[in-house]
């Protein structure tokens, strides 16, 4: 007696097309249905496709080159075998339409089309930030309002 027809004998509800060998009752390229399915989302065709990699930062090293800068970019990443976080540079050709950047200076590169065989990237200048001088003397009796023993007569 084959093992199909002893599991037919010992439970007729059994009777699935999977025991007969017949083809499943669903398409294998069909995505399976479900009551508890999540609603796909969808996306508006007016809505340019998301990039990996749009921004990177990094120190000009370069820039002889009339409208090209050499940035270097450095990134913390893990070491394949002892998975400690290394400094791992990298050097990249940016345009430079203007010739505005010198060497030391932190540039931002922007993503965009290829320039040349070299240049995909667009250098753009860091918004400054918000940095406090470091005359903490005469900051400090300013910020709270009591004069010092050197300033009272």
């Amino acid at each position: 007696m084959s093992l199909t027809a002893s599991l037919l004998h010992l439970s007729p509800k059994l009777s699935t097309p999977f025991l007969h060998g017949s083809s499943t009752p669903f398409s294998p390229l069909s995505k399976p249905t479900s009551s508890l399915s999540f609603p796909t989302l969808q996306r508006h065709s007016f809505l340019p496709p998301v990039r990996a990699l749009k921004y990177l930062q990094g120190r000009v090293v370069c820039s002889t080159s009339d409208k090209t800068v050499a940035v270097e970019v450095t990134r913390l990443a893990p070491h394949p075998k002892y998975k400690r976080r290394v400094r791992t540079k990298k050097k990249y050709q940016a345009h430079d339409p203007e010739n505005q950047f010198q060497v030391g200076d932190v540039v931002q590169l922007e993503k965009s089309r290829p320039i040349s065989k070299t240049k995909t990237f667009i250098a753009v200048p860091l918004p400054a930030k918000n940095v406090k001088s470091k005359s903490g003397e005469e900051d400090a009796p300013k910020e709270l309002g009591i004069p010092l023993e050197s300033q009272q007569v």
